[in-house]
Order: C-alpha cells, then sequence, then structure tokens
C-alpha cells in the first residue's frame, strides 16, 4: 500500500504546509477567513450578473443584482421589509426559546430517569421525521389564524433534532466526569445540570445549529402556506405577496434577507463555539 501523498511527512518533504484539515495550505488557505468569504461572495455576485446579462431571461422572472439592491432599499426606507423581517424574527426567537426550554426539560428526564428515556426515544423517533409544516392545519384548528399557531410549528421543528443532539451529548459524557460527579456527591438533576450538561454543549451546539435552521426554514413556509399572522405578515408573507402582484425584484430581495440572516447567525454560532468549545479544549483547532 502506498502511502498518501498528502500526509504530513510527504507535506513537510515538499516544502509544503497542511492547515488544521489536513488540507494543503496553499496562497488561498494563508488568507484571512473573512477576506476569503468576501471573495466567494463578490464571485458569486458577479455570477449572479453576469448571467442576468447575457442569458437574455426575462425580468419577469429573473432579477439581477442591481434591480435586488433597489427593491431591498425600497424596501427598508418604506419599512415593509424591515417589519416583515422583525416578525418572523420575534415569532423564530419565541419558538426556539420555547424548545430550548422543552429540550433541557426533555433530555434531563431521560438521563435521569428510565422512563423519561423511553418517553423521549419513542415520540422523538416518530415525531422527528415528521415535517413540521404538516402539523401546520392542526395548529390553526387549535390556536386559530394567530402567531400562536407559527410558533407552535416552529417549537416543533426546533425541539426534536435538538433534543436527539443533546441526548447523545448526555450519553457520551466521559465516564471519569460522571465518576468524579458522584464523588463530589453529586447525583441525579445535580449531576446532570453540573456535570453532563457542561460535556454536552458541543452536540448541544451542534443541535442548536440545526434546530435554527430547522425551524428558520419551517417558519418561512408556514409563513408562505398561513399568510399574515394577525395584522402583520412576516418574511414568506412579504415574498409570497410580492409574487402575487408579480414585484419579482421584491420577490428576490426577500430571498435575499432570508440568506443574509442565515450567514450572521451562523457567524454568531460560530464565535460562541470558538469562545467555550474551542476556549475550554472541548474541540481542536478553531477558524481563522
Amino acid at each position: 500500500m502506498t502511502a498518501s501523498t498528502n500526509s504530513p511527512d510527504t507535506l513537510a518533504f515538499s516544502g509544503e504546509e497542511a492547515d488544521d484539515g489536513g488540507r494543503t495550505a496553499g496562497p488561498w488557505a494563508r488568507l484571512p477567513t473573512w477576506l476569503r468569504r468576501t471573495i466567494v461572495f463578490a464571485a458569486l455576485i458577479g455570477i449572479w450578473q453576469l448571467y442576468t446579462s447575457v442569458s437574455g431571461v426575462s425580468a419577469f422572472v429573473f432579477s439581477g443584482p442591481w434591480d435586488v439592491a433597489k427593491a431591498l432599499a425600497d424596501g427598508v426606507s418604506s419599512g415593509d421589509l424591515v417589519t416583515s423581517t422583525w416578525t418572523t424574527l420575534r415569532m423564530l426567537g419565541t419558538g426556539m426559546a420555547i424548545g430550548i426550554a422543552l429540550t433541557v426539560v426533555l433530555t434531563a428526564l431521560a438521563v435521569t430517569t428510565t422512563l423519561g428515556d423511553d418517553v423521549l426515544s419513542l415520540v422523538s423517533s416518530m415525531v422527528n421525521p415528521l415535517p413540521s409544516v404538516a402539523i401546520l392545519p392542526l395548529a390553526m384548528l387549535w390556536f386559530g389564524l394567530t402567531d400562536t399557531a407559527l410558533i407552535f410549528v416552529t417549537a416543533n421543528a426546533v425541539l426534536w433534532p435538538m433534543t436527539v443532539s443533546v441526548s447523545m451529548g448526555l450519553r457520551t459524557t466521559p465516564v471519569t466526569l460522571v465518576m468524579v460527579g458522584r464523588n463530589l456527591g453529586l447525583k441525579g438533576w445535580r449531576l446532570t445540570w453540573d456535570v453532563m450538561m457542561p460535556a454536552a454543549l458541543p452536540h448541544a451546539l451542534a443541535g442548536l445549529k440545526t434546530g435554527w435552521a430547522f425551524g428558520w426554514r419551517t417558519i418561512i413556509a408556514a409563513e408562505l402556506v398561513f399568510g399574515a399572522a394577525g395584522s402583520k405578515g412576516g418574511l414568506g408573507f412579504f415574498i409570497n405577496n410580492a409574487r402575487y402582484y408579480a414585484l419579482i425584484p421584491d420577490v428576490f430581495a426577500g430571498l435575499v434577507v432570508i440568506a443574509l440572516i442565515g450567514i450572521a447567525l451562523d457567524l454568531v454560532f460560530n464565535v460562541i463555539e470558538r469562545r467555550t468549545v474551542v476556549r475550554w479544549g472541548m474541540k481542536e483547532g478553531a477558524s481563522a
């Protein structure tokens, strides 16, 4: 069997360096992360503009970056886009808070009691594969045409991916840590909260990333189907309303806002991870 050409010894012999992921650290890898991502972002915008200019696609079905930028500016100045974004973020935040609280309770019960473990395993296996937007009709019957229906389906979307991740983190807590906690007199909820929960932090952050993404997609889809919640509509309603009136730049503007919020929250999660999991030595390496 021949040695891999990317092994550390081979790279050292050839004078090349490898980054933390084992990839060859060429000139591109030596650039700061923010600069690399900015260049990629600018390239994507350039490809978008090039396609719009040379493809001859109808403006009725596709908009270029400049038209979308103007639609964004108009939406912000009029307040329509800002209000819609805030409405969606408010409901998403409420749903996530409920989902996180339920995750802590359910996973703690699953670790400390056999009944809790059986209930969580069975219910999560049944509900987790179910698209949360599929229960929207029931939520509308239960809670009416209100924000509560959207918050309910969002909390459901956030809850189950997080419980799976946190449960795995709790189950894989090093036995040594558990033994130390028990030697200090900790047991039950105290052992779970003071020892096992901190040890499960990497899995909890991974679950939070997955949960928010599920919740984000669910609430946008629910708004597209559900429409306005009360007297105000969120981003999904904004996009669907723009589609109804054939305001294609506004449709793209709503999609761009969704993408930008996704980028912003990913940056927030990365900062939290670097300042906790990586700094505490619970994960090797950190992004530049």
